[in-house]
């Protein structure tokens, strides 16, 4: 993307976060993977800068520009780190996004100054041991008890849960209305019976907190209840055009990260008398490196400027955020490759980028519902 086809201010936001991610994350990204957590000042950081409100409008406190302001400022993010674009794009879309979209007067007034600041961080609970993809099919229940809301339940794979201090958590309120019977609810972690039961040890992005939790007769207010009853599978589905641009420009961003450092070893490692970049081979691999990188980012900022105008993007977020995570993986294989043995090693930030990448093919949308989305859109395609 050139600079002459972005804005003063996209370009000053994209500047920002770059400057930011080289001096602040990338340095410490490997010690925070290997204790499992981001550190607190740089979180705290990231909501002094506005990266954690980017979704959010300044009359709530955020620093929304637009859409692709937020996919470049999550890229370079992720390009330090993919465990911390994972946070700021997951804190973004369906921590702050819900509550902008569904939240009553008084809902906004308590919460999204605190979650666009960063001073709390929110969690999306939806999945559940048996219900991922298919996200009408919860068992976690929500009972309205002497007017308040009584809820019971699990949820599994819930990012930024340890650290939250606000979930939106998903639950039946009617289970003889099937999809119309699932609602969505405000929950303050610190309430008695919401519990995160542990941390999962995965694959890659470790530093970012993927935890289990747990409500136990977990009783919040009547007025928590996150837009109408019976509205909980559409606010669920409602922020993945958002989530899906954001993914996308996270798995950009792991991307990028890795084709850098296979191109700056490439032009150092030298084999049979000169750097290993001018043997045909290598260059081409990388050629063909940077050609996906720019093409999943016009497709990524394609998609955010259709969502910034407030026109219809589903299918368009899906090809972008489906392209992006399967040409992330590949790119960063490539640079494994690139780097021989010593791509193996976690000595070289291209073994962390293989793993932080391989995720964005499953959340917000594994690649198969992506097709499946696009598919349905051609439906109705104009030839």
């Amino acid at each position: 993307m050139h600079d002459l086809e972005l804005s003063e201010d996209q370009r000053m936001i994209r500047d920002m976060a770059r400057d930011f991610a080289r001096r602040e994350i990338a340095p410490h990204a490997q010690a925070w993977e290997k204790a499992g957590w981001i550190d607190d000042a740089l979180v705290a950081q990231m909501g002094e800068l506005g990266l954690l409100g980017m979704v959010v409008p300044e009359e709530w406190g955020g620093s929304y520009i637009d859409y692709v302001a937020y996919a470049l400022a999550v890229e370079e993010i992720s390009a330090g780190d993919g465990a911390t674009g994972a946070l700021m794009s997951i804190h973004n879309s369906v921590g702050c996004g819900p509550v902008l979209n569904y939240g009553s007067q008084a809902q906004k007034d308590e919460w999204l100054a605190e979650l666009a600041s960063g001073r709390a961080i929110g969690c999306f609970a939806l999945t559940e041991p048996q219900a991922g993809s298919e996200a009408h099919n919860l068992r976690t229940r929500a009972e309205l008890v002497d007017g308040q809301w009584v809820l019971n339940g699990s949820k599994q794979f819930c990012s930024n849960a340890k650290r939250a201090k606000l979930a939106i958590v998903f639950a039946v309120t009617d289970p003889d209305l099937g999809k119309k019977g699932l609602s969505a609810f405000l929950v303050p972690t610190d309430t008695a019976g919401f519990a995160v039961e542990r941390s999962e040890h995965k694959m890659g992005i470790r530093a970012s907190d993927t935890c289990a939790v747990s409500l136990s007769d977990c009783r919040i207010p009547q007025a928590n209840l996150l837009g109408e009853r019976g509205k909980g599978l559409a606010i669920a589905l409602s922020n993945l055009e958002g989530g899906r641009i954001g993914i996308g420009a996270q798995a950009l961003g792991i991307a990028r990260a890795a084709f850098e450092a296979a191109l700056l070893y490439a032009r150092e490692r030298v084999q049979f008398g000169k750097p290993i970049a001018e043997h045909q081979s290598i260059a081409n691999m990388l050629a063909d490196m940077q050609t996906q990188l720019n093409a999943a980012r016009l497709l990524i900022l394609h998609a955010a400027r259709l969502k910034s105008a407030g026109l219809p993007c589903l299918s368009e977020a899906s090809q972008a955020k489906l392209f992006a995570s399967e040409m992330a993986e590949k790119v960063c294989s490539q640079a494994v490759q690139i780097h021989g043995g010593y791509g193996y090693l976690e000595d070289y930030p291209v073994e962390r980028y293989y793993r932080d990448a391989r995720i964005t093919q499953i959340y917000e949308g594994s690649s198969e519902i992506q097709r499946l989305l696009i598919a349905r859109e051609l439906a109705n395609y104009a030839l």
